[in-house]
């Protein structure tokens, strides 16, 4: 298990992580640190526990409304292959027509 040394709001962290994302969980960090650092900025000093509660539900809520913005990718396959499949079957139909076949 790979370790990244992060900070937020001035302490110090060593985070286990899957080997080669250490760098990542780095940026993370820093970003949670400027969104902390930010609403310390728009709600003054409320102690730590209660900053990171307000910024942890702040990105939950950033979450929640990227997932029902997000399109239904499985639903958007299965609407492609029934189009597909209803196109196939009324260009068979138009095939027999032209061919004099009828239905």
């Amino acid at each position: 298990m790979a370790k990244a040394d992060i900070r937020i709001r001035g302490r110090s962290y060593s985070i286990a992580c899957t080997p080669g994302q250490e760098m990542r969980v780095q940026r993370l960090a820093e970003q949670l640190d400027a969104r902390l650092a930010s609403i310390s900025s728009a709600v003054g000093d409320i102690g730590d526990d209660r900053l990171l509660l307000i910024a942890a539900l702040a990105l939950m809520d950033e979450l929640d409304a990227a997932r029902q913005a997000a399109p239904d990718t499985a639903a958007d396959e299965r609407a492609a292959a029934l189009v597909t499949a209803m196109a196939t079957k009324v260009e068979a139909l138009a095939a027999r027509l032209e061919a004099g076949g009828g239905t």
